[in-house]
Order: structure tokens, then C-alpha cells, then sequence
């Protein structure tokens, strides 16, 4: 982390010090929460840091080199700050955690200690326990090019570039039916063909939902019914009248790229590249063995 503020350490070196720890969580869907262990709120950086969480954490264990920065936090589970239902909707997943070193009579004087992300986060009995996972985890990630046939962009990334505010790629509707969480029936709707957003995702722009989404297993229509199935199920509940958004999907294949998005330019893939049953093909037999085309 950066250097130590010179105000705290002159007035860490007093001795007798007014210092609590504060922690700011920021969910990946925008939701800024702050706790704190001091006995009355604290406010700076535009978060107001709560104390009546029953939040704490245990000890940071930190190094020099490439090993993974970690803690664990302790809370309680409760209405007005972290629910039960919000973490089984998965919306702490990946929500990235700064905590501080403050003096409370005096909040300029901070120290950031830690920057990382949530990993594994338990619950029981109205508590939770969260591990903290600095910022070099990212660097046990593998990295590197896979050389294959299918793209290996995410539609939309930076990757694909891709507009997917394309008139005709996406469509907002309300939810007619659903099943368990997981199939979608709605009447009938043009503009997009049988199979347009199976591969693609489904966003959830209203109710308990809000802001989850799942990928499409399948979209088709039968008798009028237009059916999106997916993979897995939503993880909060949905009702009929909640709004979601249903964007296009991409099998990865060439031909997709080409005629469903006309963006073959900014395909990630190798479609010409040998298959594995190229080494074991038998030799051809045509008289012309010149090293050309074997068709």
C-alpha cells in the first residue's frame, strides 16, 4: 500500500493513539457501502462508515514478494446492511474491499492497509465470514492466447468490439410466464429470428432481480410461445412484470461472425487452423503432390 501518512505516524509515535478500522465495499452492480469499528459513524471519500454493523476483521497477512495478500472479515447479517438474500443472489461476488487505519478524532489522518476483492463468502446462523483476496491474486491467474477455431472474444468486449446497442440485437420486455427461475415464456414477437439470442445473456432491469442475469440455453418458438431457457437458474426471485433485457447470442462460430454481426474484422478465432485428425489423415493419392490444396 502507499507510504504511511505523516500526521498518523506522528500520531501513532504518541502512544496513546484513537485509531479504528474502517472498511468501504464496493459491489460490482454500484452499491457503495462502509463499516466500521470505532462506536459512531465516520464519513471521508464520500462514504459514510457505519458502526453499527458488528462488523470486524482478523489479522492482514501481507509480503513482499508475489504471494497472495489476505484477511478475513466477520460480520453480522442484517436488514440494513448485508442480507442473506443478497449474498445468495450473488451480488458480493467479486465486489472489491478497501480498509483503513484511522484516527478517529481526525479522519484526514488515514492509512490505506489493504486493497483486494471478496473470495469465498460463508454464512450461518445470522453471520457471515467473507475471505479477502489482495490485488496479486489476479496474478495466479493463467494468461495467454489459446489458438483455436472458435473466437475466443466475449461478444460486446473489447476484444469482439462489437455495438451491442445495435438497433435489432437487443430487446427489452416484460417477463409473461416463468418456471423456476430459469424458463421464460412470452407471446410471440418479431424481429428476431428462431435461435437470434440462444448463447446470448438475459438481464434483469427491475424487481427483487434487478441487476442479475444468466445465459441463454435456448430461444424458440412454438405455437405462438416464444421460449428462452437458461442455463441456470436466477439467483433471487422473478415475477411476471419484472422488465428484462434479452441480448443476441454468438456461437463463436465464423460464419456467425460474419453474417449475423458483419464483424469477421475483429474475429478472435482461427478457423483454417488443422484439426486433430489432420496428423492421422491418410496420404492422398491424386498424382499431383505439389504441397497445394488437397481439395
Amino acid at each position: 500500500m502507499s507510504a504511511l501518512n505523516p500526521a498518523l505516524a506522528a500520531h501513532l509515535r504518541t502512544g496513546t493513539t484513537t485509531t479504528c478500522r474502517c472498511w468501504a465495499l464496493a459491489r460490482v452492480d454500484g452499491v457503495v457501502m462502509g463499516f466500521t469499528d470505532h462506536d459512531g459513524p465516520l464519513e471521508f471519500d464520500g462514504i459514510t462508515f457505519r458502526a453499527d454493523t458488528g462488523l470486524s476483521a482478523l489479522a492482514l497477512q501481507q509480503g513482499t514478494g508475489l504471494a497472495v495478500d489476505n484477511t478475513e472479515a466477520l460480520g453480522a447479517l442484517s436488514d440494513a446492511a448485508i442480507r442473506e438474500d443478497d449474498i445468495e443472489a450473488g451480488r458480493y461476488d467479486g465486489a472489491e474491499i478497501r480498509a483503513w487505519l484511522v484516527n478517529w478524532r481526525d479522519v484526514s489522518q488515514r492509512h490505506l492497509q489493504f486493497r483486494g476483492t471478496i473470495g469465498e463468502l460463508r454464512r450461518k446462523n445470522g453471520a457471515f465470514e467473507a475471505e479477502l483476496r489482495g490485488l496479486t491474486e489476479a496474478l495466479n491467474q493463467p494468461l495467454g492466447r489459446v489458438y483455436q477455431k472458435p473466437c475466443s472474444a466475449v461478444l460486446g468486449d473489447s476484444a469482439c468490439g462489437f455495438d451491442m446497442s445495435k438497433p435489432g440485437y437487443t430487446s427489452e420486455r416484460p417477463v409473461e410466464e416463468v418456471e423456476d427461475r430459469q424458463a421464460f415464456r412470452f407471446a410471440a414477437f418479431g424481429g428476431f429470428d428462431d435461435g437470434w439470442f440462444q448463447h446470448g445473456r438475459l438481464r434483469v432491469l427491475s424487481g427483487a432481480a434487478e441487476g442479475l442475469g444468466g445465459v441463454v440455453k435456448r430461444d424458440r418458438e412454438i405455437d405462438g410461445v416464444r421460449r428462452i431457457d437458461l442455463w441456470q437458474p436466477l439467483r433471487a426471485p422473478i415475477a411476471p412484470g419484472d422488465v428484462v433485457r434479452l441480448e443476441a447470442g454468438c456461437d463463436k462460430r465464423v460464419a456467425t461472425c460474419r453474417l449475423k454481426f458483419q464483424n469477421l474484422v475483429n474475429y478472435q478465432g482461427f478457423p483454417d487452423i488443422p484439426g486433430d485428425d489432420w496428423s492421422i489423415s491418410d496420404p492422398a493419392k491424386a498424382g499431383n503432390l505439389d504441397g497445394g490444396s488437397r481439395r
